[in-house]
């Protein structure tokens, strides 16, 4: 049954990581605390205390990803479908740099990326937190995770770029 929309509130936690919390329309607080490091807790607040916790269940990275694709993947598939009608032949691609890539060490700019290919880099992934935007003085480390948006085959010109120069 669809309602009023969910709000979810962030607070951030000062050298743990994110805290994001909601009320389910039966008046139970649930949250999730995500940690700088990948782990993620489950926290089910006490129904007669909001800011006391009843349970929290830890979770390393990967069991956190299951949970949300075992409660999120259809709705998610679902929206990724309709972006693919607006967007058709748009992909995102996810390229590792290497150790040995020409850029590790070297700012974005010096890609030149999006004149070269004519796609477009949107974010790059460090240590398990997303740098969305990075500007052209960004310099890149080796195992950063660069996310990439154009055609399949300008986004292929991205990732030989960054293995061959």
């Amino acid at each position: 049954m669809k309602g009023e929309p969910v709000e979810i509130e962030e607070t951030a936690l000062p050298g743990i990581g994110l805290r994001h919390e909601f009320t389910t329309r039966a008046g139970r607080r649930v949250g999730v605390v995500s940690h700088h490091k990948g782990r993620r807790e489950l926290v089910i607040y006490d129904a007669e205390d909001p800011d006391a916790v009843a349970d929290a269940v830890a979770l390393t990275a990967e069991e956190g990803d299951v949970l949300s694709e075992l409660l999120g993947a259809p709705h998610i598939v679902e929206k990724l479908a309709n972006l693919n009608k607006v967007f058709a032949g748009l992909v995102g691609e996810r390229i590792r740099i290497s150790a040995d890539s020409p850029y590790a060490g070297r700012p974005l700019g010096d890609t030149q990326a999006r004149t070269r290919t004519g796609a477009s880099i949107v974010a790059v992934v460090r240590d398990q937190e997303v740098l969305a935007s990075p500007r052209p003085d960004f310099r890149f480390a080796p195992d950063d995770v660069v996310v990439v948006v154009g055609t399949p085959e300008n986004t292929a010109a991205v990732a030989d770029l960054f293995r061959t120069g």
